[in-house]
């Protein structure tokens, strides 16, 4: 932060934006963030939007698979809010609804993959690090039993 007021400081965790694939990511991430006890939590589901091509789900398959992770983050964060978002490009999305939400930070738990995979997807961790006008919290992977 630049200057010297305090008022206009923002505790990093007041208004976190969570993103969420699915019922069982988003409850891992919810679980993840859950020691850091944020003040408000939302989270957010993207709708990945076909360009000029069918969408890779149906809307109402989307809607549902939105519900559902909703459902799950609010077993963990009670008062959760929920944000949908529709868009092509589900880096921007995020940003979008960050700002959208005036969020404090964009917390996630990294989905892993190959390398392959992350250079064909064009590395969203590292689209949204360097993009995001809010810090982005990497939350640690969940403890594997046994």
């Amino acid at each position: 932060m630049t200057g010297t007021d305090t008022t206009s400081r923002r505790n990093l965790l007041d208004h976190v934006i969570l993103p969420v694939a699915n019922e069982d990511d988003a409850l891992a991430t919810a679980r993840a963030l859950e020691p850091y006890e944020p003040e408000r939590v939302t989270a957010l589901h993207v709708v990945e939007k076909g360009d000029g091509v069918p969408d890779k789900t149906p809307v109402e398959q989307s809607e549902a698979l939105a519900a559902e992770s909703y459902a799950a983050v609010r077993s963990v964060f009670p008062d959760a809010d929920e944000h949908t978002a529709y868009d092509r490009d589900v880096v921007e999305a995020i940003l979008a609804a960050a700002d959208e939400i005036g969020a404090s930070a964009i917390a996630y738990r990294s989905r892993g993959g190959s390398r392959l995979m992350q250079f064909l997807s064009g590395d969203r961790t590292v689209k949204l690090v360097t993009n995001a006008d809010v810090p982005v919290v990497a939350l640690p992977a969940e403890e594997v039993d046994g």
